[in-house]
């Protein structure tokens, strides 16, 4: 039986390099100031580090020169730095979590510490595929750059369009009764439910052309740019997961300018999906009267008004059930 790898020869693998210098050793051979250094390296999202803690790589060097150069070109200021590194820290965060909890749950029990034959196991994958995988993951950057790019040079095109507030759909899909399933499955089963619901969604919505904005285990927020692709999915979300046998889900959609943020969507059309999303009978899509309104002559959907029910923050609003044209 092999020993487990201790923590640095983990650390260095993955890094792709020796560990040889501190922070102090960093900041020197850098040029970069030790304030904004700090600055950088809780931005990443990474913990403080003692002065003596030999913790860089001549990669984490040359990440930091490259920034110098960026800086002193004037390409972007310190505030820009800042916001794009912690855009990347935190989105890499979660998906070095991810991958990471798939590498294990092929291998192994998910809800078992690894062994250390698993261990060694998932640094051999590593040390003969990281190389390999490094590529996809920049073109995947890529191609979701474009992606946005297109979408926001698209909103500021609209007629309507404000700085920073395009019109979208947002819808939310929640699975009902979440709370009192989870109590009736083991933690594998409720896993694995709650990974098919994000698969599904996150798949249609890609199919679609429409954009996941967060998952949050038993309920999706996702946009799109037009009403009837954003009605479109919320139909076949419900559809599919009913298909799937598991569960429900109730959506909830509505149609207005947001506040697009940090990768986020904010504002009154948000909130008002996420009401009509709690209003929502299992298995029904829900839409707002501007949503309504705009899907009104689209031969594919049939729009049912229901009563007027009351929306925390919001007043009484007018929901609509959309369901497909018979």
């Amino acid at each position: 039986m092999r020993d487990a790898p201790d923590p640095r020869e983990i650390e260095e693998l993955l890094l792709g390099g020796e560990l040889r210098y501190t922070r102090i050793d960093a900041i020197k051979r850098s040029g970069v100031s030790e304030e904004f250094t700090q600055r950088l390296w809780r931005a990443f999202g990474f913990p403080h580090l003692a002065d003596e803690t030999i913790a860089f790589t001549e990669g984490d060097l040359d990440a930091l020169v490259r920034i110098r150069d960026l800086l002193r070109a004037g390409l972007l200021d310190e505030d820009m730095v800042l916001r794009m590194v912690r855009a990347v820290g935190q989105t890499m965060a979660r998906l070095a979590e991810w991958q990471i909890d798939i590498i294990i749950g092929a291998l192994t029990d998910p809800l078992e510490p690894p062994s250390p034959e698993i261990v060694r196991l998932i640094m051999d994958h590593a040390q003969n595929h990281i190389a390999a995988l490094e590529p996809l993951l920049v073109h995947a950057w890529r191609r979701q750059l474009a992606a946005a790019g297109t979408r926001a040079l698209t909103a500021s095109s609209a007629e309507d369009a404000l700085p920073g507030r395009p019109r979208l759909v947002v819808g939310f899909a929640d699975i009902v009764e979440f709370t009192e399933t989870s109590r009736n499955l083991d933690e594998r089963e409720l896993a694995r439910l709650v990974e098919r619901f994000e698969e599904t969604a996150s798949d249609i919505v890609a199919e679609h052309g429409g954009r996941i904005v967060k998952t949050l285990g038993d309920e999706v927020l996702y946009t799109a740019d037009t009403p009837a692709l954003g009605a479109e999915i919320g139909l076949r979300i419900a559809e599919a997961v009913r298909a799937g046998g598991d569960t429900d889900v109730r959506v909830g959609m509505a149609y207005g300018l947001v506040l697009t943020l940090m990768g986020d969507v904010f504002g009154t059309t948000v909130n008002l999906a996420s009401r009509l999303t709690s209003i929502a009978r299992p298995g029904t899509v829900l839409a707002d009267a501007r949503l309504a309104e705009s899907l009104r002559g689209d031969g594919a959907y049939e729009l049912v008004r229901i009563g007027r029910r009351p929306a925390r923050g919001l007043g009484i609003v007018q929901p609509y059930v959309v369901r497909r044209a018979r």
